[in-house]
């Protein structure tokens, strides 16, 4: 099997699972959402690593016992379109799943 094919198939299980956790339904279409819920149109990525996992893992460290939150600034851009990131698990708290 061909890597491009490998890495499809991973990112529709992945997609799938996300869909399953937050009571979704996985579109998949290239260029749309990957999954909708009632009140979310997510884009799932599925990757081995990420640049921003360090400034996450920061933001854990320094939560005690709050839930981390990292805030992503673009300078020179609005902070109405700054970029939230938490983990999957403590979204879930947030919305009762």
């Amino acid at each position: 099997m061909s890597v491009v094919k490998r890495n499809r198939r991973r990112a529709k299980a992945v997609e799938r699972a996300i869909a399953k956790k937050l009571d979704g339904r996985r579109v998949g279409i290239l260029g749309q959402e990957d999954v909708i819920t009632d009140l979310f149109s997510i884009e799932v990525k599925s990757r081995k690593s990420v640049a921003i996992l360090a400034w996450y893992e920061q933001a854990v460290k320094n939560a005690k016992g709050k839930i981390p939150l990292l805030i992503i600034h673009i300078t020179n851009k609005h902070h109405s379109n700054d970029l939230v990131v938490m983990s999957l698990k403590d979204f879930e708290k947030l919305i009762n799943r």
